[in-house]
């Protein structure tokens, strides 16, 4: 096995033990209401084969399927697909939700009608393969899309806030799927048409800022993840950098925090 194999392994593993840190389920829910819009903005029909890639605990799956769709789901969090299949049996939905990875999915070309990722596959450490697996698995006049966080909004600058006190991996930044030109360099071959739309995302929590950093530092796995990298010194100069953040986008006057995040999202038509 060559060193790039392990090194490639060893991250993924990595990866892995990030998203399934803490609850990511409960991060998903104060978003769920952008996640319903992104589905609905799709005019799925009853009957279409939809996939949720990077599906987490459904929020995307769970819409589609009450659209009529017949969906499926896949992540490469074992807790997350867990919640999902646990969630679809509660509210009696036939959703199919498989344990894998984005840049290898276990489905034949051409599987699906509709393939739609959420902040998701935009993680993926090799963005290519995720693009041309996005691809692979879609039938020609399907749909691919996509919601990535921008380099410019709030998720984006956390981020940046995080990697200022926490090295990221030597991979290309997820954030790049927020950019126009690297979506289009990414989604050249084998697409007909591409569209692009900014929109926001709302994080509405009756919470303090304060609050909010350890609300994300508790559940949200690259967030644990990265104070726990860290000694007290560390985490309090993250905490403090992350709460100015969040305190400096805060738009309720309540106590409570109501931030705003940009993505964008991504409709491109496979040939």
């Amino acid at each position: 096995m060559s060193q790039a194999v392990t090194e490639m392994e060893s991250l993924k593993s990595k990866m892995k033990a990030t998203w399934m840190s803490g609850d990511f389920d409960r991060v998903a829910q104060t978003y769920a209401p952008d996640a319903r819009a992104f589905v609905g903005r799709l005019g799925l029909k009853a009957g279409e084969r939809v996939l949720d890639v990077a599906c987490g605990s459904g929020n995307l799956s769970f819409p589609a399927a009450r659209a009529g769709a017949e969906v499926t789901g896949i992540d490469i969090a074992t807790n997350l697909v867990e919640t999902a299949r646990g969630r679809a049996r509660a509210e009696g939905l036939r959703v199919n939700f498989d344990e894998g990875d984005a840049e290898q999915m276990p489905y034949a070309d051409s599987s699906f009608d509709v393939v739609m990722t959420m902040f998701g596959a935009m993680f993926a450490p090799r963005p290519e393969r995720a693009a041309a697996e996005l691809l692979r698995v879609c039938r020609p006049g399907g749909r691919v899309a996509m919601a990535n966080w921008t380099p410019a909004g709030f998720i984006g600058r956390m981020f940046k806030a995080t990697a200022a006190h926490v090295p990221p991996p030597n991979v290309p930044s997820p954030l790049l799927w927020g950019d126009e030109r690297a979506v289009r360099e990414r989604l050249h071959d084998g697409v007909e048409e591409l569209y692009f739309n900014r929109r926001t995302a709302s994080f509405r929590l009756a919470l303090t800022p304060e609050q909010a950093v350890d609300f994300f530092r508790e559940w949200y796995g690259p967030t644990l993840r990265a104070f726990a990298s860290l000694d007290a010194g560390g985490q309090a100069a993250l905490r403090r950098d992350l709460v100015g953040l969040w305190a400096e986008h805060n738009l309720a006057t309540d106590g409570t925090t109501h931030v705003e995040s940009e993505y964008l999202e991504v409709v491109a038509t496979k040939q």
